[in-house]
């Protein structure tokens, strides 16, 4: 018996000094966190790594080309480090794939209200966007329900909230499906959608805004955008945009919104850039002369 009650005290002090080392190991993990050490929090902090898809302008490509990409060489250049990127097509797993297995540590462009990610403050607002032909009799059109639209073919993104608008309002009969989960590496449902409207095979478009203000900025003649702030059956089209960061980065999170606050303007100025419809929390539309602005 005497010979168990001294087992037992052993092992009890081995427990105790096995858990004492944990919290020791915890405290200065966690004093470490508090100080705004980001070694723990991220893969390299001496690299900003981001998410991104290889193939999906506006936002990203593996060029560099994107407005995510410009806002990522921004960052890093603030940041005083060194820019790398991993690159998995934005579909379903891009998450997991990137951000959860610790390959990255920011995605660039994340919408509020998501919760596969911790979402930064937003550094823009934009809305999904009708796009027509200048001159076409639509240029004027600013919401679903105008009746001008009845009887047109709409080419819209599947699944898209838009496309709940469009069925409220009597306008999927004529409408042109465009698929919404693709492998961006072989195909863009935007480009194409454009494409048919330049063709005439459509009349309208409706894209999400970047997408929207990007294709027709740079097609020939360019196209006019209309954000679809004004609807009042259907769900609301305006959203607000921040970066997508791991649940347990709170240090991080708060060093991106530092950022974000500290360099609106330029912020403004890149997605302005590439022809984004960016919205104020009034929607109204943001242009140069007030790109100072937060959204």
């Amino acid at each position: 018996m005497r010979q168990n009650t001294g087992l037992h005290r052993a092992l009890l002090v081995s427990l105790l000094a096995i858990a004492a080392t944990l919290v020791s190991r915890d405290i200065c993990r966690a004093q470490t966190s508090e100080s705004g050490d980001l070694s723990i929090e991220l893969v390299d902090p001496k690299v900003l790594r981001v998410c991104a898809d290889p193939r999906n302008l506006p936002f990203s490509n593996e060029k560099g080309e994107g407005f995510e990409n410009k806002l990522a060489e921004f960052f890093a250049e603030k940041l005083q480090k060194k820019l790398d990127y991993m690159y998995f097509p934005q579909a379903t797993g891009f998450v997991r794939m990137t951000l959860g297995s610790h390959r990255c540590d920011v995605i660039m462009g994340f919408p509020q209200g998501n919760d596969l990610a911790q979402g930064t403050n937003p550094y823009y607002r934009t809305a999904y966007a009708l796009v027509v032909k200048q001159g076409s009799g639509l240029d004027d059109v600013a919401t679903l329900e105008d009746g001008r639209l009845k009887g047109k073919h709409i080419g819209i993104v599947a699944g898209t909230p838009p496309a709940t608008n469009m069925a409220v309002n009597g306008l999927m009969m004529n409408a042109r499906p465009y698929p919404l989960m693709i492998d961006t590496r072989f195909d863009s449902s935007a480009e194409a959608m454009i494409g048919d409207l330049q063709k005439g095979e459509i009349d309208a478009a409706v894209l999400w805004g970047p997408m929207a203000g990007f294709y027709a900025k740079n097609a020939s003649p360019a196209l006019h955008v209309t954000p679809l702030v004004k609807e009042t059956t259907g769900p609301k089209l305006a959203y607000r945009i921040g970066m997508g960061v791991r649940p347990a980065d709170q240090n991080w999170k708060r060093q991106l919104n530092r950022l974000i606050q500290e360099n609106q303007p330029a912020i403004n100025k890149i997605l302005l850039d590439f022809g984004v419809p960016l919205l104020d929390e009034n929607d109204r539309p943001i242009g140069a002369e007030t790109a100072t602005k937060s959204p």
